[in-house]
Parts: C-alpha cells; structure tokens; sequence
C-alpha cells in the first residue's frame, strides 16, 4: 500500500512538471492546460478510490469545500495576497487526505478565476493550491501536524512557497527560461515580492488560528458520521 502511495506521489509531481513545461510552450492555450490538470486530479482521486464506488454525497462534498474555497478568495480581491482559499484547502487535505485536497486545491483556482479573470496564470495558480491541499493530505498523520505549531508552519511554509511558484511563472512569462539563472533578475524579483509572500502566510496563520480548530471538528463530524471519503 506503501509504494502504491509513494507510486501515485511520483506520477502527480510527474504529471505537474510536464504541465508547467508545456504551459510555457502552449501559453495561449492556458484554459486546455488547466482542464488537464483538473482531469489529472480526478483521475487521481479515482485511482485511490479503485476499490469502491464513490458516492454522490461524497462529490457534493467535494463540490462544496471547492466552491467555500473560490468563494471566499472574491471579496478579498482587493486586498494583495490575503485570502482565505490557501485555508480552506488546507483543511480539505488535512482531513480527507492528499486526492481530496488536490482536487479542492485545483478546481477552486480556476472556479475563482472565472470572476477574477483567466490567464496564463491560471494553470500555475491550479497547480500551487493543488500541492497545498496535496501535501497537506501526506503530511496529516505526522506527529507535528497533529499540534498548532506543526499546522501554523505549515501554513506559513505555503504562503511563501505559493507566492515562489507563482513568480516562476512571472519570471519565465516576461524574461524566459534564462531568467531562471540571472540572479541580477532572480533575487529582486523575489525580494520584490516578499511583502505580498508575508501578507499571505500572516493570513493563512490567522485564519488557521481563529477557524482551523471548528473546521477541523465539523470536517471530521461529517467524516465519521457520513463514512465520508474513507
């Protein structure tokens, strides 16, 4: 069970790099990228769950903490970086696993982009709330996750490594691939940066602080009482 995990792991983060290559070569088609990535994550989610049938309530739920997550980025649009969206799919994957936070992570960012505006973008900011809710799922059952301190760093971890994936794409977008290795380009890009990174990891430990723990017991109430997403 182990390697088949571990098997799966490879394939997304394989799966992903192919994305953002060909997304660099196929820039004008960034809405076919982002369909095949949220396809990927289906067939994902559908490869953990080969032994079952999935429920309908199951997809309702996932639909559900999909929309809670696009939702609530849309009235905090005007303030930079600060959203609740990293949150929520955090909590999707600490609860119901890596599958479900990818999916969480995925749809939500191209479902908010239909209000906020699609663009080459897109695909990236797929692919990051896709790792978020992704690696929030493998790391769940590690004895840090269990504490405040473990979730509160984790959540500032990805406020940083959100904002480092995204100014790769800003970086390759306006400079190309040889930008990669300028560091006269590479370091003030980043540094640049940095302010809106902090603003969105202070969000995230905000949120985390003031909602994680009843979203955490209302996620697992749902989870045990309904079998959901086993």
């Amino acid at each position: 069970m182990r390697a088949k995990k571990g098997l799966v792991s490879l394939l997304i983060f394989a799966l992903l790099i192919i994305f953002i290559i060909v997304s660099l070569l196929w820039v004008n088609h960034y809405l076919f990228l982002s369909f095949g990535v949220i396809i990927t994550a289906i067939l994902l989610f559908l490869v953990h769950f080969e032994r079952r049938v999935i429920e309908a309530r199951e997809i309702v739920l996932l639909a559900v903490l999909a929309a809670i997550a696009a939702v609530s980025r849309i009235p905090f649009a005007s303030i930079p970086s600060v959203q609740p969206t990293t949150f929520v799919i955090m909590m999707a994957g600490l609860v119901f696993g890596a599958e479900t936070g990818l999916i969480v992570g995925v749809v939500a960012a191209l479902s908010s982009n239909m209000v906020l505006g699609q663009g080459p973008w897109t695909p990236w900011q797929m692919i990051a709330w896709g790792l978020v809710g992704f690696t929030a799922g493998l790391l769940r059952n590690q004895s840090f996750m269990k504490k405040t301190w473990g979730k509160v760093l984790f959540a500032i971890s990805w406020g940083f490594l959100f904002g480092w994936i995204m100014n790769l794409w800003g970086l390759l977008a306006a400079f190309g691939s040889e930008a990669l290795l300028d560091m006269r380009l590479l370091i003030p890009y980043f540094l640049m940066s940095a302010p809106f990174d902090t603003m969105h990891a202070v969000s995230n430990v905000i949120f985390l602080l003031v909602f994680g723990g009843i979203w955490i017991k209302i996620l697992e109430r749902f989870k045990r009482k309904y079998g959901l997403l086993e």
